[in-house]
């Protein structure tokens, strides 16, 4: 209803427009038709004057105008060179930008030349609003990719988790982002849902602390177990002391079994190398000096 409105008045303003026009131009016709010869050729050298400075002066708005809008693309090409934007998104910014101001630039030379420019306005106005309607979506994951660029929550290359999938990120495109998963497959994101969402960067800090919850049976020496489990650590030559040492404590106490916390910090790119090898030798190790895992157990009661 709202663009329907807005062409409606465009139209209504054109047609006025049109109409004010034909009849000033039959009224001045009368008016030169009634003029003595030697008023007629003073009028037709004044209003030649004024026509000659009205487009002299649109040619000179236009040619500096124009020289603005070099100098600023000229800017903003350095800007965004000096910010590491997207070659692909720094040639639409700069499109844009070059466009809407020669639009701009038009318009305001049309208007010096005392053409009524008012319904040129409204027509752009309700086709803008048409185009903005109709490529909402897109508009919105292209804002989400400016904002990805410039806040940069990740960078090509760095492992991430949103939106419910994980992976390394392949490609920031305009309104995409491109991540390969584990397993290599490919999982394209819209950019406004991923920068509007929750982004769990695994890359951008240097250390990581594994977590493991070991479960054991009621009457388990807990020292020993402790010390199993310590070793099983020490083994393991890449682990860290900064910014904490190893951590091994008793941390709740279940229906069948007590379950002890081991924590462990280690460098990002050995998280999944320590966390799948501790899970390996620990359930070798603990079997083997007599501590053995909890088993679900089932009672079954007799109705009768």
């Amino acid at each position: 209803m709202a663009l329907f409105s807005i062409l409606q008045t465009a139209d209504t303003i054109q047609t006025d427009s049109t109409q004010t026009a034909v009849v000033k131009i039959s009224e001045t016709i009368d008016q030169l038709a009634k003029m003595p010869a030697g008023e007629l050729v003073q009028f037709l050298i004044d209003n030649a004057m004024k026509a000659g400075l009205k487009i002299l002066a649109a040619i000179l708005i236009y040619c500096i105008g124009a020289w603005l809008i070099k100098k600023v693309k000229r800017l903003v090409v350095r800007i965004l060179e000096a910010r590491k934007f997207d070659s692909s998104l720094s040639s639409f910014i700069i499109s844009l930008i070059s466009i809407s101001l020669t639009i701009l630039l038009i318009i305001i030379t049309v208007q010096t030349l005392g053409v009524d420019t008012s319904s040129i306005v409204a027509l752009l106005a309700g086709s803008g609003l048409a185009i903005g309607m109709a490529l909402s979506g897109t508009l919105q994951n292209f804002a989400g990719g400016i904002m990805i660029i410039i806040f940069r929550p990740f960078k090509v290359g760095d492992y991430i988790e949103a939106q419910g999938y994980e992976g390394t990120v392949d490609s920031i495109q305009i309104t995409a982002t491109v991540i390969k998963t584990t397993d290599n497959k490919t999982i394209i994101l819209p950019n406004g849902a991923l920068s509007g969402g929750t982004i769990n960067n695994f890359t951008t800090s240097l250390t990581r602390r594994c977590e493991w919850n070991v479960n054991v049976p009621y009457g388990t020496d807990m020292d020993k177990a402790k010390k199993v489990i310590s070793e099983v650590l020490s083994g393991y030559d890449k682990i860290l002391n900064e910014p904490a040492p190893p951590f091994i404590a008793l941390k709740a106490l279940g229906t069948s079994y007590v379950t002890i916390t081991v924590r462990a910090w280690v460098k990002s790119e050995d998280y999944w190398e320590l966390f799948f090898h501790f899970n390996e030798t620990i359930y070798r190790k603990l079997p083997e000096n007599g501590i053995n895992f909890p088993t679900p157990k089932m009672t079954l009661v007799n109705g009768n």
